[in-house]
């Protein structure tokens, strides 16, 4: 059977500890205090899915014009507009944020790419 490492001994290997280390072990301590119930952690939820084709349509952009505007890649929207692949989470709520106002974020492209 292991032996315990004393209070002093833990301390002093936690000073050698890299940030990332640091950052793993206090992530880990959350888990394992969530685990357990006494924290609890922020959820998010996301659609599973969007019909990206009707946000590019009401858009009134071609494939490529709505691509080239939201920085997609064309071929990636054509896969997303006829099925065969789902944008990630991150991409599908950019896609609600452009159905629901997309002057606002090609405004906010447009000016992060003049500046």
């Amino acid at each position: 059977m292991p032996k315990k490492k004393s209070a002093a001994k833990a301390a002093s290997s936690a000073k050698k500890l890299t940030p990332v280390g640091r950052g793993v072990i206090a992530g880990l301590k959350e888990a394992i205090a969530h685990a357990r119930g006494e924290i609890k952690l922020p959820t998010y939820t996301y659609p599973a899915r969007v019909n990206v084709k009707a946000i590019r349509e009401k858009s009134g952009l071609s494939q490529s014009e709505f691509a080239n505007r939201y920085g997609f890649n064309v071929r990636t929207l054509q896969e997303w507009e006829v099925g065969r692949a789902q944008p990630p989470s991150a991409v599908r709520a950019y896609l609600i944020v452009i159905d629901d106002a997309p002057d606002v974020v090609a405004a906010a492209l447009a000016k992060s790419v003049a500046a």
